[in-house]
Order: structure tokens, then C-alpha cells, then sequence
């Protein structure tokens, strides 16, 4: 892929020459990419290109912009070139070795904030199963301050994004990590218990879009030939995992929020909600213990 030329240094000229060029590439939201790798690469932000619209890059910003320009058009997400990702309201490191957070997964932090309204200064025990880069731990421990959490991943490189996010999140005191698959080797219950499993059928991969299939790990993707298999190992838990007043609240897939509900009632749990995401679909799943 043919980096786009840059002649013209200033920045809106930059800016524009780049986002014709990842239009061109068939890009999506050509303009909103092309803004953050401009700002990545000259340092600055949307204030100072208003204010300063002639202003120069300098050759070396203008040389990672060009490269980020060829990265995105090759379909690698902003969110790989940059290395960072905003989530909820942190700014999060990712990693090759972890699931890209999404903005649809706020929708799980939004259920269990709203599940759990009335104990949010409580010390809670909260699990993640399939931690990953940390996002939704981070998440939760900002809304729950008196919270402590344990998260669980089969990837010791996953281990270690989550990790680093906590520290620099300043939740690194208030988390424990331990490397296996799912709650094999936990005998705790927790108060709340989150998860986003892999729930993509296996027969499905190789028709998701390019930045997911070639960049996502595929342990973070492959839900078995029905895209239920991993619900189906962490929901035979839920039983015993979960305190008295306990919720559980699971990412689901396009189209499978009512399987997943079904699968949470077969054990026994309380519906406790459906919520959907931004764009409409019926994305986070909740049950409770019944008492």
C-alpha cells in the first residue's frame, strides 16, 4: 500500500490529502481517522488545528502520518497504530494479544452500574472471566470505589495488558489476576461477575471484517460451531460463584442475547435484563441468584 505523499505540510492540508486517501482505500469514517492519526503523529489536538490550521508538521510527524495512513488504509485499526484505546472514561493500552475494547462494550458497564445502584460504596467482589486488556475491570473500579476485583485469562500475554492498565489506572492495589480458563480454580463468590466471551461461530471468522480477523486473537473471537460454547462453561459456574444479592452480566453476541438468557435460566438464575448497545442491538445479558 502506497503511503499518500504529503507534499503540502501544513496541517489541514494534511488532513485532507489523508483522508481522501484512506476514502479512497475504502475506509469507513475516512475524516474521524484520519483526524487521530494526525493528532497521534503531530502531537496536538482539535483545539490547535482550529486555531492554527497553517500551521507545519515537521518531517518527522510527517513521516508517521504517512505511515499510519498506509497501516489504516491496510485495514489495521486506529486503535493498533496508536496502541491506545479510549474506554469508558480511561485511556487504555492495547496490545497485539488482546480483544480491541469496544464502545458496544460499555453496554456491559451501563447494566451492572445500573444492577447494582444502590451498592455502589459497598466492598464488593467483582470477577471478570477472560480479563483481557483490563478495559471492563477498569471500568467497574473506577464506578465502584470500595470495590475489589479479580480477573481471570488463559493468555499470560493478556495477563500482562490487564496488568499494566490497572497500574496505570491506579487500580493495581485493588486487583488480582490469575492465569486459567475461566473460574476453574476459584472458590470465592462475588457480587458481581462480568464477562465478554468469545461468541463468534467458528464457521464465521474468516468472513469478519479485516480489522477484526486479521488482528483480534482468534482465542478472544472463536465461540465454538454455535458461538455458545464458552457461555456455556462460564454459566455452569454462575451458581456457585455468585454471592446472595449477586448479578452477573455477559456480553452477547449480534442476535444471541436470548440464547445466553436461556442458558442462565436452565441453571437456575433470575433474569435480571436485557440492554442494548447504541446501535439497537440486545448486546448485555444479567441474571441474579434467587434467594
Amino acid at each position: 500500500m502506497i503511503a499518500p505523499a504529503l507534499e503540502d505540510a501544513r496541517r489541514a492540508a494534511a488532513l485532507e490529502e489523508v483522508a481522501a486517501f484512506l476514502e479512497r482505500s475504502g475506509i469507513e469514517d475516512a475524516r474521524r481517522d484520519a483526524r487521530a492519526l494526525l493528532f497521534a503523529a503531530g502531537g496536538f489536538g482539535a483545539a490547535e488545528l482550529l486555531l492554527e490550521p497553517m500551521a507545519k508538521l515537521g518531517e518527522a510527524a510527517l513521516a508517521t502520518l504517512r505511515d499510519s495512513a498506509r497501516r489504516r488504509a491496510a485495514r489495521e485499526p486506529v486503535s493498533r497504530i496508536l496502541g491506545m484505546r479510549g474506554f469508558w472514561t480511561q485511556d487504555l493500552v492495547v496490545s497485539p494479544h488482546v480483544l480491541d475494547p469496544r464502545p458496544d462494550t460499555e453496554t456491559l458497564i451501563e447494566l451492572s452500574l445500573e444492577l447494582m445502584r444502590d451498592r455502589r460504596r459497598e466492598p464488593l467482589l467483582i470477577l471478570e472471566l477472560g480479563v483481557g486488556s483490563g478495559a471492563i475491570l477498569c471500568a467497574l473500579l473506577a464506578e465502584f470505589p470500595a470495590a475489589r476485583a479479580i480477573g481471570v485469562d488463559l493468555s499470560a500475554e493478556a495477563c500482562a495488558a490487564a496488568a499494566l492498565n490497572l497500574s496505570r489506572c491506579g487500580f493495581a492495589n485493588r486487583a488480582s489476576l490469575l492465569r486459567g480458563r475461566w473460574a476453574d480454580a476459584l472458590g470465592a463468590r462475588f457480587d458481581l461477575i462480568v464477562s465478554n466471551p468469545p461468541y463468534i461461530e467458528s464457521g464465521e471468522l474468516e468472513a469478519l471484517e479485516p480489522e477484526v480477523r486479521l488482528y483480534d486473537p482468534r482465542l478472544a473471537l472463536d465461540g465454538g460451531a454455535d458461538g455458545l460454547a464458552c457461555y456455556r462453561e462460564i454459566i455452569d459456574d454462575l451458581p456457585r460463584l455468585l454471592a446472595a444479592q449477586g448479578a452477573a452480566v455477559l456480553e452477547a453476541g449480534d442476535g444471541q442475547a436470548r440464547s445466553v438468557a436461556a442458558l442462565m435460566a436452565e441453571k437456575g438464575l433470575e433474569p435480571a435484563g436485557i440492554r442494548k448497545d447504541a446501535g439497537g442491538r440486545e448486546r448485555a445479558v444479567a441474571a441474579r441468584r434467587r434467594s
